[in-house]
């Protein structure tokens, strides 16, 4: 892909993980990248890993202020923004019975209630220019729902809805809005499962594997490219094939 030269990107909760891939794959692309993040000493250990094709501007997406700061420094500092990618998010599980009304609310406002707040503070920028991409990282939870996660599944629900929203209303506009739902992906987090659990989830993917974070950052560019120009309010389940209906 050509798209992306020196295009400017903020990808949120990209310190690490996945949301650190992305980033890593837009930056060999050609773009500009803003790491963004909760942690600002992680956000500029990673800024500074990749070099100056990123900038370090921490953010708490669950505080208004903050997410309209990002953008405005986003701007200031790398002379514009055209695509947003709304990665940062967390999970509490627990049986929806027992679960503790904070676990609740803490997974619900930095999951769905913070790609609100950063969508809502970029797309006045977007609009302007007539041009822009936003793609919001969901899961196959909040497509199929999943056990013990009650609160991260409707808000991945949400992310998918609010997507829907989005692309409605950004469209006479020209900026596309899509989502990216990624399945059982090999993290540090899938590393600390038991062989006996791997073996259990990969019996219910088609391929019979757990994805890369590499397929989940392909995707991403895939729905921020110009190849991607007639595409919105689509949710992208990057998968092995989970969601499938028998």
């Amino acid at each position: 892909m050509t798209d992306f030269d020196n295009k400017v990107v903020i990808v949120t909760g990209s310190a690490r993980g996945i949301g650190k891939e992305i980033a890593a794959a837009f930056i060999a692309e050609g773009a500009k990248v803003v790491i963004s993040d909760v942690n600002a000493e992680a956000c500029a250990a990673t800024a500074k890993e990749f070099g100056d094709r990123a900038a370090a501007i921490p953010a708490n997406v669950t505080v208004k202020s903050e997410v309209e700061n990002l953008v405005k420094q986003t701007q200031e500092k790398l002379g514009g923004l055209d695509i947003v990618v709304n990665n940062a998010g967390v999970t509490r599980d627990g049986l929806f019975v027992r679960m503790k009304e904070e676990d609740w609310d803490l997974v619900l406002n930095i999951n769905l209630k913070g790609t609100f707040l950063m969508s809502q503070a970029a797309a006045p920028v977007l609009m302007k220019q007539r041009s822009g991409k936003i793609v919001n990282i969901a899961s196959v939870s909040g497509l199929f729902g999943n056990y013990g996660q009650a609160n991260y599944a409707s808000s991945k629900g949400g992310i998918v809805a609010l997507t829907k929203v989005m692309a409605r209303e950004l469209a006479p506009r020209n900026v596309n809005v899509n989502a990216v739902a990624p399945g059982f992906i090999v993290t540090a987090m899938t590393d600390k499962l038991t062989d006996e659990i791997k073996t259990s989830i990969n019996k219910q993917i088609p391929f019979g594997r757990m994805g890369q974070v590499k397929d989940i950052a392909d995707a991403v560019l895939f729905l921020a490219s110009e190849r991607a120009s007639y595409i919105t309010g689509q949710t992208i389940a990057v998968c092995g094939g989970l969601t499938m209906q028998s």
